[in-house]
């Protein structure tokens, strides 16, 4: 949000199944690209509130998921539903500390706050012998500069290029990008469908702080469904050189 109010926003995606758009059919490609074995172990990095375990644990028959946040409140609404689960591990903690080793590391739109080419190294010797990471990222669709109303979408992310530009930042962290896939409109709309819910839940009795988030968060939602075709997120799936 332009002028930042932590209470407003965590009040907006409390308790939301998801914290980035995703489906259970990107775990399943991803997956299915980086040939995961039996039994692997997935680390779900930026987890949220762990909307992706499930469709992790589909993925790899007799595997074990540590999904980790650093917002505590994600965790606890995660542990509601996987605390009981011996094959799901719940950590509130700083997911570029990582140690693995682990055969997969899914992070849904995380790799955003620190960027390609800082963060996949760092996860590097978090990953067993042939190990991969998936990871979605900005991403520009159409040739050429992106349009005044896109630069503003991302106008807090300098970094945000196109799919070229993703697998030259993945190169350049000594990766190679084995396939790429562009998050569909499904996987936005289970984002956006429950936060609109939320929106319109919260909008009786609120004070003009949290009235001005619910219009930033309206405004953000239109943003991306009038210029989709130009802008979104770009599932890559990576695997050291």
């Amino acid at each position: 949000m332009s002028a930042w109010d932590k209470e407003s926003f965590f009040k907006i995606h409390a308790d939301l199944p998801r914290e980035g758009p995703g489906e259970t059919a990107d775990v399943a490609w991803a997956a299915e690209v980086a040939d995961l074995p039996s039994g692997a172990r997935i680390c779900d990095a930026g987890s949220g509130p762990g909307g992706d375990i499930g469709a992790l644990l589909r993925a790899a028959d007799g595997g074990h998921v540590t999904a980790i946040d650093a917002h505590a409140p994600f965790i606890d609404a995660a542990q509601a539903r996987w605390g009981a689960d011996k094959r799901v591990d719940l950590v509130a903690g700083d997911y570029t500390e990582i140690t693995g080793p682990f055969d997969f590391i899914w992070s849904a739109g995380a790799v955003y706050f620190h960027g390609i080419a800082e963060l996949l190294p760092i996860w590097r010797p978090a990953l067993a012998e042939g190990g991969a990471i998936a990871f979605s990222e900005p991403c520009l669709f159409k040739p050429g500069p992106a349009s005044d109303v896109v630069k503003a979408i991302w106008s807090d992310y300098p970094r945000l290029t196109d799919a070229d530009g993703i697998a030259a930042q993945v190169r350049l962290a000594g990766f190679e990008t084995l396939a790429t896939r562009k998050l569909s409109d499904v996987a936005w709309q289970s984002y956006h469908g429950p936060m609109e819910a939320r929106i319109a839940a919260l909008r009786p009795g609120a004070d003009t702080r949290m009235h001005a988030a619910l219009d930033e968060a309206e405004a953000e939602i239109a943003a991306w469904r009038a210029n989709r075709a130009e802008t979104g997120y770009l599932l890559s799936v990576v695997r050291p050189l």
